[in-house]
């Protein structure tokens, strides 16, 4: 039995297209060694898009990361607007089986997988692959292309070309031909399954929630805690700490962005916040909302 584990840390990021082939250089060096320098950014490039992806923890970080740019290694780029990294996550166990079968002529290619895709559940590893085939019916030299393909798909989900999470997959089955199956065939294979299973489990849109605290003078508590409320925050209780009023909420990141200023507005820079990630959870939207865009298309 093969298990093979995926993980995924990061909560936003934003677009950097350089503005010359000059840039281009100075950015992809600069990049090297910002990422050298802090474990927990990421980089990456679109494969899509073309565009050069930057991601990290929260708005503060990437905004630090991208001043860095500008004024310690002098890149001169186009900043898209900043997007929380969202995740799929199936509810529910689907089973497929899918057959690739391609014939031009000559020798073709042919692959059949029969896949079980299951939820797991939250806080654990975000990808774990289970080999069961048994007596050969996928022979044991095509199993790491089954297990390319279904990695594939990890980081674009069906919904919205978010990365999928808290997802275990089993090989229970398939068919080979002697001739015409081959690893590319069953590569294919495992990735048009997993997309088929991910929209027959009914895959959701997760969002992360973070634990929000305030602390403000007690005169501006009500215009804190009402400016929350409008952002889709859980208040959890205000207290008092000496002459200052605590406010905990549970706020969706995505309404957090550019709070420090609009905090610093209200209470004419008298109140402190700090934020954590806390858990994730399905985004609400309601029925006559349309569907959510590719995460390309997102990326303004």
């Amino acid at each position: 039995m093969a298990v093979h584990i995926h993980k995924q840390p990061w909560l936003v990021e934003i677009a950097i297209e350089p503005n010359s082939k000059t840039d281009r250089e100075k950015l992809d060096a600069a990049l090297v060694k910002l990422a050298a320098q802090d474990a927990s950014l990421g980089i990456n490039t679109d494969p899509e898009s073309g565009q050069t992806i930057m991601k990290g923890m929260d708005e503060s970080h990437l905004a630090a990361q991208l001043d860095v740019l500008k004024r310690t290694y002098k890149v001169d780029a186009n900043i898209g607007a900043l997007q929380v990294v969202y995740r799929e996550k199936l509810t529910r166990p689907a089973t497929v089986t899918y057959t690739y079968r391609r014939q031009t002529g000559g020798t073709g290619q042919y692959a059949e997988v029969k896949i079980v895709a299951e939820p797991r559940p939250p806080g654990g590893e975000n990808f774990v692959f289970v080999n069961e085939i048994v007596g050969g019916a996928v022979p044991k030299e095509f199993i790491p292309s089954v297990e390319k393909g279904l990695e594939s798909v990890l980081g674009s989900g069906v919904l919205a070309g978010f990365p999928v999470v808290d997802l275990k997959v089993s090989l229970v089955n398939g068919k080979f031909h002697d001739v015409d199956s081959s690893a590319l065939a069953f590569e294919i294979a495992a990735r048009m399954a997993l997309r088929e299973a991910l929209r027959k489990g009914r895959a959701v849109l997760l969002e992360p929630i973070m634990n929000v605290e305030v602390v403000t003078p007690e005169d501006y508590a009500a215009s804190v805690i009402s400016d929350l409320n409008s952002r889709r925050g859980q208040i959890q209780g205000p207290v008092m700490r000496d002459n200052a009023k605590v406010i905990r909420a549970m706020v969706p990141l995505a309404n957090m962005f550019s709070y420090l200023n609009n905090l610093r507005l209200m209470t004419h820079g008298r109140a402190t916040f700090t934020m954590q990630f806390d858990h994730y959870t399905p985004v609400p939207l309601p029925e006559d909302d349309p569907p959510f865009r590719p995460a390309i298309g997102m990326r303004a």
